[in-house]
């Protein structure tokens, strides 16, 4: 397969096309005046632990901090194909931390809530969800849907204040509030999606053969090397020859 990368830029913006056999498959256009976070990469620092609302709040060097939630140190359902338009996730909000919190990590929460530009949700966020959502203890956070058969762990048993950890964006910041981060980082690329610290090969859930998607996984898994992270082949990859993901890989 004949395969070529053509760039151009102007003052304005920068156009990058990639051509298999003649043919576009994926064209990228970046704006200086449009700088976009979404994808990137940073050595996070812990800044904040708040187990009232099972979230933590990450220094990544911007002027507002990040925020991660517990359920983004999950490692992702075995079929779920991350989402490129990020954005157009719903917004994520922390909702009030739970009365019983003692007066100074009440304090500690609250001078989080100001360094980061997120503030406590009210109950209307949660309107329509019995008992609010899935159990926090009152103190939810509207978040990805995570699999009922995996709890999402208590977010003071994993991280600590100080603590260093990689993250990835995957929502800008809005407003007052800072971005949004996972720590599963994922790398896509034409067929699939690295993700360095998961440990499954998983098949987009668009792919709907089950024969099909039996082929891909056991295709991928005899290709992957041990020990070498997760990925997700994604849903282009449907139909294609073990030589593809050989060259991706």
């Amino acid at each position: 397969m004949k395969r070529e990368i053509l760039i151009n830029g102007s003052q304005r913006e920068t156009r990058v096309a990639i051509l298999e056999d003649d043919r576009l498959v994926e064209l990228l256009v970046d704006r200086p005046d449009h700088r976009r976070t979404v994808g990137d990469i940073y050595l996070g620092r812990v800044e904040a632990v708040l187990p009232g609302i099972q979230a933590a709040f990450v220094d990544i060097g911007q002027e507002k901090s990040a925020f991660l939630h517990a359920s983004d140190l999950l490692e992702p359902d075995e079929d779920e194909e991350p989402d490129d338009e990020a954005e157009a996730e719903e917004e994520v909000e922390p909702a009030p931390p739970p009365a019983t919190v003692e007066g100074g990590a009440a304090e500690e929460e609250g001078s989080a809530d100001r360094r980061t530009g997120w503030r406590a949700g009210k109950d209307r966020r949660r309107r329509g969800r019995p008992n609010g959502g899935p159990g926090n203890g009152g103190g939810e956070v509207r978040q990805r849907e995570i699999s009922p058969r995996r709890a999402v762990p208590s977010i003071q048993d994993i991280l600590k204040k100080g603590q260093t950890l990689p993250v990835q964006v995957t929502k800008e910041p809005i407003g007052t509030k800072g971005c949004r981060v996972t720590a599963q980082i994922s790398l896509p690329g034409r067929f699939l999606v690295y993700m360095p610290y998961a440990s499954k090969v998983g098949v987009s859930r668009k792919i709907e053969s089950r024969e099909q998607r039996a082929k891909l996984r056991e295709m991928v898994s005899k290709l992957l090397p041990k020990d070498a992270g997760g990925v997700i082949v994604r849903t282009v990859a449907e139909g294609v020859t073990d030589e593809h993901f050989r060259r991706e890989i």
